[in-house]
This record gives C-alpha cells, structure tokens and sequence, in this order.
C-alpha cells in the first residue's frame, strides 16, 4: 500500500509517496475470542496463515444431520479461503456443501514440556482453528486451479512436474473452498511454568524440542528413471524445507 502524504516548510509545500507495510488482524468474535490462556491468543494475520501454510493436515468439524463428523483432511490456503478434495461420491464430503457450518483446526508440535510436578507437563504448540462456509468449487478452471495447489503443498512446483488431471478425474473429484470467516490462533513457548516450591526439586525440567521432517525419497519400482526424478523431487522438497525454516 502507498500513502501520498504532503508538509510545508519556509512557505514551500512537499509532497511525497511513502510504501507502507500494514499488520493485519482479524478481529476476536465470540467464537474465536479465548477465554482461558488469553496471552496466547494471536489474531495476527500474517502468523496464522504461516501457521497454515507449514502444517499438512487439517481436522475438520460438522454436523451431518444430527450426527458429529471430523474428518482429518488434507488442505491448501488460497488466500482466505481453504481447499479440501475427495471423491465426488463420498457423502460426508458432499454433506459439508450444504450450507453448514464448518470448524477447521490445525495444530503443529514443537516441543514436549517437562516440568518438576505432573500439574505442570505441557507441550509447546502453534494451533489454529477456522470458522466459515464451505462452497463446492464447479468452475473447470477454478478446479484444475485448486487441485494444482493442493498438489504443491507436497513439494513446491510439482504440479508443473506431474501430469495435470483429467476430465473424468475432475468429474471424479469433489473440491471444496472454505472461506475463512473467523479465526484465531493459540500459541504456547517457552519452557515449564513450576510452582516456586517446586523449583528445588531433583527432577529434570526443560523442553525436548519436536518437528515434522522429511527422510530419503524412495522411488516407486516401476519408475524408468530413478535416479533423475529422485534428484528432482528431492531438490523441490529440499528448497521447500529451507524456505519453510527461513
């Protein structure tokens, strides 16, 4: 965004263009505001996309009928809206296009807490969780779209790498957008929290940090060219992890 801005001086008049950068929040609702372990609560735009952004899976909420469903998903973020896929037969996922409403969470885990009392265990975490209105995607080329976003969540640019999908595979293939209506995320960092009595205690306490990597690719047995394609793949995921931790 630019602002025009202008200021005298000795009688003259300036008039410039500054480049600004404006942090963006959603705002709290009742459905997203925190009422237990309100410090961390995060609001923050640019944090819970990158939240997002880094996770895999999604587990998502809804009533079918009168009947509770959560369905772990795999998703990608377009802008704000997120991308769910899977068979057009499948009813559960047909169930979420009919106007419902729809909780979405994610949740990434970096760290098992150890503290000197039970009370006090915990885990360090960087959690989401998306309220809005799912719509079926119908557009062909909005579809070939989303489908080719969910395809480089794997690996950044493999869908330029791999066949794009047919026109019986997309009337096969139910996409749905859920737009973001509210949102918020809970954060926890740091080490434990022990009570004072506590401290002088002889039990271990600090944090044993955990992530989600990647091992060695290993090639399907009927691929022609293992050693070119194994070298592709493992260089896109390979950028795709330092970009993630950069």
């Amino acid at each position: 965004m630019n602002w025009l801005f202008a200021w005298s001086h000795l009688g003259h008049t300036f008039v410039g263009i500054m480049s600004a950068t404006l942090r963006e929040t959603f705002a709290p609702t009742d459905r997203t505001r925190l009422r237990r372990g309100a410090k961390r609560g995060c609001f923050d735009e640019k944090r819970i996309f990158a939240i997002l952004d880094e996770a895999l899976v999604c587990h998502v909420a809804f009533l079918r009928g009168q009947q509770p469903v959560l369905l772990p998903m795999a998703y990608a973020r377009d802008g704000h809206d997120l991308l769910l896929h899977g068979s057009a037969k499948n009813g559960m996922l047909g169930a979420l296009c009919d106007g419902s409403k729809v909780a979405v969470s994610v949740t990434l885990l970096d760290g098992l807490v150890f503290a000197r009392s039970h009370f006090h265990h915990s885990m360090n975490y960087r959690s989401v969780v998306v309220f809005g209105r799912p719509r079926a995607v119908t557009g062909v080329e909005e579809k070939r779209r989303a489908l080719g976003r969910l395809v480089d969540r794997l690996a950044r640019g493999r869908s330029s790498q791999s066949r794009p999908p047919s026109c019986a595979e997309l009337a096969a293939t139910l996409v749905v957008a859920l737009e973001i209506e509210d949102v918020s995320a809970k954060i926890r960092e740091g080490g434990p929290v022990d009570s004072a009595e506590d401290v002088k205690l002889p039990y271990w306490a600090g944090v044993v940090p955990v992530s989600l990597s990647s091992r060695e690719a290993l090639a399907a047995d009927d691929l022609a060219d293992r050693a070119t394609a194994l070298g592709a793949v493992s260089a896109v995921v390979g950028q795709q992890k330092l970009a993630s931790t950069g």
